[in-house]
């Protein structure tokens, strides 16, 4: 495409050839890396990736219990998402919602002794998946550029560090995976 197009009065910067490769060339990677781990979590541990992110998340949260919103802020996800997920995962008995003394129209979310077993079952299959997917391929040097790479990205989008409720890194689980 040629640079002399403009849109809004606003002259486009096209990507050039290289830049083009690097963007379609991480697009692809995290499309077919997010359908590997999703497919591997559901045939090993029987959990969708978003269960897993929801339980994830109550998990690591005080309690094991979280409010609706809170959940969707740390996952950014949409509230209507957010609710067909949490029925369908209280029909599962992953979850359970209960009452907020402070705001009776709001709700806790919270994981059930099911919930904390699934993930407690999932997630050294999930990190040894992300390991053989990702972190193994990758050289120091490639993981020390790619973290100063996602610092850069999140502070462009406004929002560095951790997401919102996350107290540590997502992966560090306080679950014994050496009990049965």
């Amino acid at each position: 495409m040629s640079s002399e197009v403009e849109v809004d009065d606003a002259p486009v910067r096209w990507l050039d050839p290289r830049e083009q490769s690097v963007w379609r060339g991480y697009m692809q990677m995290q499309v077919r890396l997010a359908a590997q781990l999703n497919r591997s979590l559901a045939a090993e541990c029987g959990l969708s990736d978003g269960e897993y992110a929801v339980l994830v998340c109550l998990s690591e949260a005080p309690g094991g219990r979280l409010r609706a919103f809170e959940v969707a802020k740390i996952i950014q996800w949409e509230k209507s998402r957010l609710s067909h997920q949490l029925t369908r995962m209280e029909r599962r008995g992953l979850v359970e919602r209960t009452e907020c003394p402070s705001d009776a129209r709001g709700a806790f979310i919270v994981i059930t002794s099911g919930g904390s077993e699934a993930i407690r079952r999932a997630a050294p299959h999930h990190v040894d998946d992300v390991r053989r997917w990702f972190i193994d391929v990758l050289s120091d040097g490639q993981m020390d550029a790619l973290s100063g790479i996602v610092d850069a990205v999140l502070a462009a989008l406004g929002e560095p560090g951790l997401p919102a409720g996350c107290t540590e890194p997502a992966g560090e689980l306080e679950v014994d995976v050496t009990a049965d």
